[in-house]
């Protein structure tokens, strides 16, 4: 025998809330009937997947591994109902994106309409966070692809070029680097800068291209966003690394921050659309990356 989608399904809820009666609601089943349902998935497998105790639900070793490879395999069913449904028709029915949030809000507004425009089928949920969540929601059938920047190490990933994205230096009016002219090669001092908080790629790929370390301390300044960023730079707390997109977008129009790029090999960040390796989906996710193409 082997187990039902079904039965893999209430574990993967299981996993998700931690309790029989939350699950069986996100089923839409009753408790008895998850239970049961559960109950026959450790006959199948022979062993424990959960240990029952009073207001806990806890997988086992068995039932964290089942749950890993259930998420591969509802996935891919997903993909292949998806696929099923629209044949024929590319970019058409339901597609979850994943966006960073260093992208999102300069690209989007620049691309979508145009999109809806060649593809009216298409039912576009939008997803924005950080890239390791993304890439966890990619290989969890939670996303069918998402908008990422490189260098990033994904094994399991692919991707198709949108284009590549500029990394500039970023500095408050009187500072000694908003002066005219590009950014000489050690003239960025780590003590100098504002970044923004550990998490976002944009921070690391930026260090890495101009080979500068981060400043560290208790004292150390971090922005949730590019726009707190932007904010910290003109109020003189530092200067910082900025993409080209936002720049272009308007991002530092009229906030007292000058815009410098590097005289060294300009750093650049690439932007790709990004897939589960074996995703029915990968050819729309092409398809995307056409349709979202930085000029």
């Amino acid at each position: 025998m082997l187990p039902t989608l079904r039965q893999l399904q209430y574990l993967k809820l299981l996993a998700e809330h931690g309790s029989f009666s939350r699950a069986a609601e996100a089923a839409l089943v009753s408790q008895p009937a998850l239970s049961a349902g559960v109950q026959e998935l450790e006959k199948v497998l022979g062993a424990p997947v959960v240990e029952r105790t009073r207001g806990n639900v806890q997988l086992t070793a068995v039932g964290a591994e089942a749950c890993r490879r259930a998420e591969d395999v509802l996935a891919r069913t997903e993909d292949l109902v998806e696929a099923a449904r629209n044949a024929g028709r590319p970019l058409s029915g339901r597609l979850r994106l994943g966006v960073i949030p260093t992208v999102a809000p300069f690209l989007l507004p620049a691309t979508l309409p145009g999109l809806k425009e060649a593809y009216p089928g298409l039912r576009l949920f939008i997803r924005e966070d950080l890239t390791p969540r993304l890439i966890a929601g990619l290989k969890a059938g939670q996303l069918d692809c998402a908008v990422i920047a490189l260098p990033y190490d994904a094994p399991g990933i692919e991707h198709a070029r949108i284009g590549d994205d500029e990394i500039l230096a970023a500095a408050p009016l009187g500072h000694p680097l908003a002066e005219a002219g590009d950014i000489q090669p050690g003239s960025l001092k780590s003590e100098d800068l504002i970044l923004l908080e550990d998490g976002h790629c944009l921070r690391d790929q930026a260090l890495a291209a101009v080979d500068i370390e981060a400043p560290k301390g208790e004292d150390v300044f971090a922005a949730t966003s590019l726009h707190t960023l932007v904010q910290m730079i003109s109020s003189g707390l530092g200067v910082s690394f900025l993409p080209a997109m936002a720049v272009r977008a308007g991002l530092t129009d009229d906030k007292g921050v000058v815009i410098r790029h590097f005289a060294a090999e300009a750093p650049r960040r690439e932007i790709v659309v990004a897939w589960r390796s074996g995703s029915s989906r990968a050819a729309e996710a092409r398809l995307l990356a056409e349709a979202l193409r930085l000029d």
